[in-house]
């Protein structure tokens, strides 16, 4: 589709032959004036084509955003900005003219900031310093490029304005080096040969935060690339550049060997390559290409596409979705009464600031209601600084309410809050996955809210296990006598997934976790079970094997009773074997509805 569209806009824009290529420059007044290329790159390196994608043309101006980002990286900010303002200029690009208040470049994309941004360049020499700024482009553009020895001759031959502004600037003591180094290496910085698909390659990377897509090498730190956009937002287009962010909406500059590099932070890059120019100097047919692509697209950077209320995916309670351990009918009537005090937040788009608001004005909301937070970033994509400070804030805030705070971040999006959740700190842990995440809170609601005397349930005797004492003392004690007493260390596979029957498992004592793997490869958690609480039981009833693996998860001790004493028990004791049966179905029944309940809540999730 995307293909489809960038060829219609330049189909569309093909016929349109108005405008000349510059002639102040004797080779470009020699291009093919018809020449038309259209690209567009994804910030992910997806390139889509039409026209003359591949032929060669001199950068030109466009140069001078990649040059100001490489004086910027060799200098700072503060330095360059000591000697290259950033406001408009309101007159033309190659005015010989200074600020009248500051004495400086009004901006770096008029000649006389250009200038000033290739005299601040460091290296060893005159050879060094042009070297690095043909591999600084070349960095953007994901391929080595070359200075055209053609233009670069033209341009020195018929170059007396820019050398006027190069003598002015150091007149004026902005520039302190010798001007005609400067001067060239403006020369040979323009005269550098690009094609349509380079530049939007190097568009892409600026919308990719500085890093080129296709290679994965850093070209620009991301504070750099946005003060490089910023500029090239309000001076980039020239005298033009007001109806240009009115209609396409998006850093962008021109050159007059016909290029226009547009870029849409954190999505695309487009460049237009049509050496016709119009009256300020910009490509005709490329102004027009990006006017069209923008309104198809919807690019321009102030349309807003969701609202921020969209940062919270879904929230719920403990209560509501239970983890994968199974409790005790005590534990579970304490956590259907007080799981509301445990609720996890689901994340997820980019958190930035109107997303991260959202999240901590909806959890403050509810601060002095909870015992225990999960906040699950699995699906966030680019964490904010202020984003960070924000949940760091909250974190501190609810830990002044006795809340405990735990964060789903496998990836460690939050960096300095996530180490900031130490798993000794008791405020708060950092979870792999949610369901752990979420046992921790009912741990929390149960170690706050049991009722007092009421020790958790960690250790019992073959009679006290629920599947036995529903039934008679002599029923029990006959029963009992069927099992045999295992003890199993931690970690031990009980049984593997495909196994034989092996035995009814009663557990007495430690914790036992049931897993399966996923479509991704991994080991994941169906259930995990603890004293009272028994498995085995489908594999013999219906003699089939193990459908998930049966590991220990603590030490455990359990009560057996083996296959063979099992099918005996229909000939020696019908009664028992069938009161047997009638506990180990309720067992199951109650197991699946907890399952149940977690999945209509989360959504079928994890």
């Amino acid at each position: 589709m995307v293909a489809r569209i960038v060829a219609d806009v330049y189909a569309g824009c093909l016929a349109d032959r108005s405008g000349e290529p510059a002639d102040y420059i004797p080779e470009l007044a020699a291009v093919q004036p018809d020449s038309f290329g259209l690209c567009l790159a994804t910030a992910d390196g997806r390139v889509y084509g039409a026209g003359d994608v591949h032929a060669a043309f001199t950068i030109q101006s466009i140069s001078k955003p990649f040059t100001y980002a490489l004086a910027l990286a060799d200098r700072g900010p503060a330095a360059v900005a000591e000697r290259i303002d950033v406001e408009p200029s309101g007159e033309p690009f190659n005015e010989i003219s200074l600020d009248p208040v500051t004495e400086r470049p009004r901006n770096p994309m008029i000649n006389a900031g250009a200038i000033t941004a290739a005299s601040l360049i460091t290296g060893r020499d005159a050879a060094d310093k042009f070297d690095r700024v043909r591999r600084c482009y070349s960095r953007f553009a994901g391929r080595e490029l070359r200075m055209n020895e053609a233009v670069y001759s033209s341009e020195a031959r018929t170059g007396y304005r820019n050398r006027a502004i190069g003598y002015m600037l150091r007149s004026f003591g902005i520039i302190d080096s010798d001007p005609d180094e400067a001067v060239d290496r403006y020369f040979r910085q323009c005269s550098i040969d690009v094609t349509c698909h380079d530049l939007a390659v190097m568009a892409a990377t600026m919308a990719n935060n500085g890093v080129n897509p296709l290679t994965g090498e850093r070209a620009l730190s991301s504070a750099l690339t946005e003060q490089v956009l910023s500029v090239m937002t309000t001076c980039g287009m020239y005298n033009a550049a007001g109806d240009w962010v009115s209609t396409v909406g998006m850093p962008a500059k021109s050159g007059v060997g016909g290029g226009i590099l547009a870029v849409l932070p954190g999505q695309i890059g487009i460049a237009v390559y049509s050496p016709r120019l119009d009256r300020q100097g910009n490509s005709v047919r490329g102004v027009a290409a990006c006017r069209e692509l923008s309104r198809r697209l919807e690019l321009h950077f102030l349309h807003v596409t969701r609202s921020a209320r969209t940062a919270i995916r879904a929230d719920y309670t403990v209560a509501e979705a239970p983890s994968r351990m199974r409790r005790s009918a005590g534990e579970i009537a304490v956590l259907d009464e007080h799981g509301h005090g445990a609720r996890v937040y689901e994340l997820h788009g980019d958190l930035l600031f109107a997303g991260a608001e959202s999240a901590v004005r909806a959890i403050e909301a509810r601060a002095g209601e909870l015992d225990a937070l999960v906040i699950d970033l699995r699906r966030v994509g680019e964490v904010s600084t202020i984003a960070v400070t924000m949940l760091d804030d909250l974190h501190r805030e609810l830990a002044a309410t006795a809340c405990r705070v735990a964060l789903v971040d496998p990836d460690a999006k939050l960096g300095r809050l996530a180490s900031s959740l130490d798993p000794a700190d008791p405020r708060g842990r950092i979870f792999i996955d949610r369901d752990t995440a979420t046992e921790w809170c009912e741990d929390i609601v149960l170690a706050r809210h049991r009722p007092a005397g009421e020790p958790a349930c960690t250790s019992i005797s073959i009679e006290e296990h629920p599947v036995l004492a529903a039934l008679t003392p002599e029923d029990r004690a006959r029963l009992a006598k069927e099992f045999e007493g295992r003890t199993i260390a931690r970690g031990e596979v009980i049984a593997r997934h495909g196994s034989s029957r092996s035995g009814l498992y009663l557990i007495l004592e430690g914790r036992v976790r049931l897993t399966f793997y996923g479509a991704d490869g991994r080991a994941h958690r169906l259930i995990t079970l603890s004293a009272g609480m028994s498995f085995g039981e489908m594999p013999m009833l219906v003699d089939a094997p193990f459908v998930n693996e049966v590991r220990a998860e603590t030490g455990v001790r359990v009560a057996v009773l083996d296959p063979e004493r099992f099918d005996m028990l229909a000939d020696r004791a019908p009664q028992l074997k069938m009161a047997l049966l009638k506990r180990l179905a309720a067992s199951a029944y109650a197991q699946v509805d907890t399952a149940v309940r977690t999945i209509v809540v989360r959504g079928g999730d994890e």
